[in-house]
């Protein structure tokens, strides 16, 4: 069964750190596009940064850039985001899913052919 498991997430003030992590069962994570995503209260999913399978470059939004890290850990199959200097604007829904294509900056909508996790709760208040 094929499964993304995330972790990680938590109550933090702001400029403070956190690093979540998505871990995989079932398949490779280093054979997909393994992305990061967060819904804000009230707000659509957006993504929020990407890790390419084919040559491992990665993609962060905008408003992450210089903030947060994407990366693999392919023995233990897991792709994590390490979030640093949060702000209260990074509260949410974190989830990770592997899908055909890398999007950062934009609303996703779910599709058919990926896998998703069931999110993690990171919020950044004092």
């Amino acid at each position: 069964q094929l499964q993304l498991v995330e972790s990680g997430g938590g109550l933090v003030q702001p400029g403070g750190s956190l690093r979540l992590s998505c871990a995989a069962s079932g398949f490779t994570l280093d054979d997909s596009n393994i992305g990061w995503f967060r819904q804000a209260p009230g707000k659509e999913r957006e993504g929020v940064s990407c890790i390419r399978s084919s040559d491992g470059s990665t993609y962060y939004a905008d408003s992450v850039k210089g903030r947060f890290t994407i990366s693999r850990d392919n023995a233990k199959n897991t792709v994590y985001l390490q979030m640093n200097n949060l702000k209260p604007e990074d509260t949410g829904v974190y989830h990770c899913a592997a899908r055909d294509f890398c999007v950062v900056g934009k609303v996703v909508e779910p599709l058919g052919s990926d896998y998703w996790g069931q999110g993690t709760q990171v919020t950044v208040s004092s």
